[in-house]
């Protein structure tokens, strides 16, 4: 003979939520964490990209200086030094490119379109702005420079990420920000002048 519950009694274990709590959490935690360890992953990067952008402000000032040549190690291991203590595992690509006016900057060397296809081409004669005989997409000169020289200077950081988002997401365990700037070497001299040669390689 089958049992039947009192009316009441189903009524009763209809409205009961006791323990409904853990499957709703279940279902929700993958999220919850994917976002929380998100957060926490932006936050790093933030924080990091914002000290390494002071430190490369602080150190493109001091190598303006007539005494930057001479202390460049000193200034790339300041960078270093406020950066590490985030990310002790991380390294550091320290580059310094000059210019002679702010307008260069980031610019390629100009060249002959001899094809009209808006690119150069290894047989194109172009103007060698850095001296280094061949064609840049930059025209920068390794280095400081001078006195009144335009110096780019760019320091990028690779480090291990703390939370594994990247995991979740495909992405790399590595983490990299990138900061610069761009400063005008202290007047301590006369500007030197640059003469850009052209080069027409041989066909």
């Amino acid at each position: 003979m089958i049992r039947r519950l009192p009316l009441p009694r189903l009524h009763s274990l209809a409205r009961d939520s006791r323990a409904a709590t853990l499957p709703e959490f279940a279902i929700i935690a993958p999220a919850f964490f994917l976002l929380l360890f998100g957060i926490f992953d932006i936050g790093q990067g933030v924080y990091i990209q914002s000290v390494l952008q002071g430190a490369v402000q602080d150190g493109g000032r001091d190598s303006g200086l007539e005494s930057g040549k001479e202390q460049l190690d000193t200034i790339d291991q300041y960078v270093r030094d406020q950066v590490q203590p985030l990310v002790p595992n991380a390294t550091f690509t320290i580059t310094r490119k000059n210019y002679e006016t702010f307008s260069d900057v980031g610019r390629p060397e100009d060249f002959t379109d001899a094809n009209g296809n808006n690119a150069y081409d290894s047989d194109e004669c172009f103007m060698d702005a850095n001296g280094n005989e061949q064609w840049d997409a930059d025209m920068g000169g390794s280095g400081l420079g001078g006195a009144n020289d335009i110096v780019l200077y760019t320091v990028t950081v690779t480090y291990d990420r703390i939370f594994p988002l990247w995991r979740f997401l495909g992405q790399s365990e590595r983490g990299t920000v990138t900061a610069s700037t761009t400063l005008r070497n202290q007047p301590y001299g006369s500007q030197a002048a640059r003469t850009a040669k052209q080069v027409c390689p041989a066909t």
